[in-house]
């Protein structure tokens, strides 16, 4: 089973970008269906983009359309999460979830494994 390492996060003005990395290691993360979920203070846990283990359709919540955009590295065990013109909205602690042979969908249940998390504070 893939272990998933998060980074990238940190502290960014409204309106900038950030670039969010999940490693995968122990198997190759090109073979899970990978998402991006997020978790602000008080808030359930929700869907950001995903991407099937096919590298097909990815997906993405209609908050962040036309803004991120998640992508898989040449590495194979890499994906990432490009954020562009940032939200004071958008500041969570964001999580990579795989599933082997998955189809990046966006319901957590849906996912067996996942990283530990990096957080994103938006300044307005």
């Amino acid at each position: 089973q893939v272990q998933l390492d998060e980074s990238g996060g940190g502290l960014v003005q409204a309106g900038g970008s950030l670039r969010l990395s999940c490693v995968g290691s122990g198997d190759r993360l090109s073979l899970y269906g990978t998402s991006w979920f997020r978790q602000a203070p008080g808030n359930e846990r929700e869907f950001v983009a995903g991407v099937s283990w096919t590298n097909d359709g990815p997906r993405y919540a209609d908050s962040v359309k036309g803004r991120f955009t998640i992508s898989r590295g040449n590495n194979e065990n890499i994906v990432y999460l490009q954020m562009n013109e940032v939200r004071p909205d958008d500041t969570a602690v964001y999580y990579c979830a795989a599933r082997r042979f998955g189809s990046g969908q966006g319901s957590p249940q849906y996912y067996d494994t996942w990283g530990r998390g990096t957080q994103v504070t938006v300044s307005s």
